[in-house]
């Protein structure tokens, strides 16, 4: 295990400077709209571009990659995405921004690709469940990290885009300079969303679902506490604290997932969820511990809901359906999550900083309803029979070739056989 975790360290470092850079640019970005008086609206558009290069990046990337080899594909994304983020310092323009969201989200999801299918290659089977969980640790991580980085000073508004994009130019160069032997890229399989559907109603909404309020989150959540009052410093302690929690109460959940109906849990997130929400729109927690407690444990809930809704849906795809239905799964996420921060933004228009979570929790409502209504049509499955419970973020489809729940437990895992370690 501690040889293959030596191998693949310096794609961890690098997903980990990815990810600070990454991580942190959304943030600033929200936070400078704002303070340039742009509507709410125009806000949440701007962002949704990110979300929309993510989807539409997946097949033109895979070909990239497949075309020029992981090295080169994973420089060259990484130069443009280190441009992108350089570029926004030239002018506020909503459209030139939005097109460089797009170019950043497009370029992000092909250097995932590039480091999963890395990390799936060099991990025997017998460890690449705990590989799986390191790389989903150092993402949780590396993207609480990067909110602090709005506290840093920048008096000529240009410091921030110039540290970002030393950060993204910085994770090409473990990547660059391993000598690793490249992986052959798995090929995509085409798996229809409308037969994603007739296997699983629940899995495919509520990926929906966890897109649209997670997408408005990261898109808005800066905005939200610019808007509510809040000092850069506390705006980057908000932000860090909601992911941070995100990754605190992934373990609980799960295994109540494992334990009970993953539909009840489902549920139960749902509604506490939709509850939190509401308590965060009351303008007497904006200031204080109060917000930064609330946010952690907004946090730990919805980041569960899209891993959950993977758990449910595996439960009834085949073993050999696993990856390519889990590709309709991110796909639904995407969908969701590109529509997200728009809707959300229009609330907050409408309504002022509270709308933001008033739409977070109208999504998480409708969802537990959807839920609760799915429960009466279809018979739940035994525990006994479900698959087990992961931390998940949404990254690019190739992850799912590290699943553990994809692995063929009769696989040969002699270490003398396994020639990719």
């Amino acid at each position: 295990m501690f040889s293959t975790l030596r191998l693949v360290s310096s794609l961890l470092l690098g997903v980990a400077f990815l990810m600070v850079g990454a991580g942190g640019l959304s943030t600033i970005l929200a936070f400078r709209m704002g303070e340039a008086g742009l509507p709410s609206t125009v806000v949440g558009m701007v962002t949704s571009m990110y979300f929309v290069g993510l989807v539409l990046g997946t097949g033109y990337c895979h070909r990239l990659i497949t075309t020029v080899g992981h090295i080169r594909a994973f420089a060259a994304l990484g130069s443009l995405m280190s441009a992108a983020t350089l570029a926004h310092a030239l002018t506020l323009d909503p459209w030139l921004w939005g097109a460089l969201r797009f170019i950043v989200g497009f370029t992000t999801v092909g250097m995932y690709m590039c480091t999963e299918s890395w990390l799936n290659e060099k991990s025997s089977n017998e460890i690449r469940g705990q590989v799986f969980s390191l790389y989903q640790i150092v993402l949780y991580l590396g993207q609480g990290a990067g909110q602090f980085l709005i506290n840093v000073p920048d008096e000529n508004g240009m410091l921030l885009y110039i540290l970002t994009s030393i950060l993204m130019s910085l994770a090409i160069m473990p990547v660059a300079m391993t000598r690793m032997s490249a992986p052959e890229l798995p090929k995509p399989v085409r798996f229809r969303l409308s037969r994603l559907w007739g296997i699983s109603p629940t899995g495919m909404t509520a990926s929906m679902a966890s897109g649209a309020l997670m997408g408005a989150f990261y898109g808005l959540g800066a905005l939200f506490a610019q808007q509510a009052g809040l000092v850069t410093q506390q705006t980057a302690q908000f932000m860090g604290a909601v992911i941070i929690g995100g990754l605190v109460l992934q373990l609980p959940i799960g295994k109540l997932s494992d334990m009970f109906d993953r539909r009840l849990v489902m549920v139960g997130v749902s509604l506490a969820t939709a509850v939190v929400c509401f308590a965060i729109m009351n303008k007497d927690v904006h200031n204080g511990s109060a917000l930064l407690a609330l946010g952690a444990l907004f946090g730990g809930l919805s980041f569960t809901l899209y891993p959950l809704a993977v758990a449910y849906a595996n439960d009834y795809i085949d073993a050999e359906d696993r990856v390519p239905a889990s590709g309709g799964l991110m796909m639904s996420y995407g969908i969701g999550a590109s529509f997200g921060p728009t809707l959300g933004a229009v609330m907050m228009d409408v309504f002022g900083p509270p709308g933001l979570f008033m739409f977070i929790g109208a999504v998480a409502c409708m969802l537990m309803v959807f839920i609760a209504w799915r429960i009466t049509q279809r018979p739940g499955r035994p525990v006994e029979e479900q698959g087990g419970y992961h931390s998940l973020q949404r990254t690019s489809p190739v992850v799912y070739e590290m699943y553990p729940d994809t692995v063929d437990e009769d696989a040969d895992d002699d270490p003398e056989d396994d020639t990719r370690c």
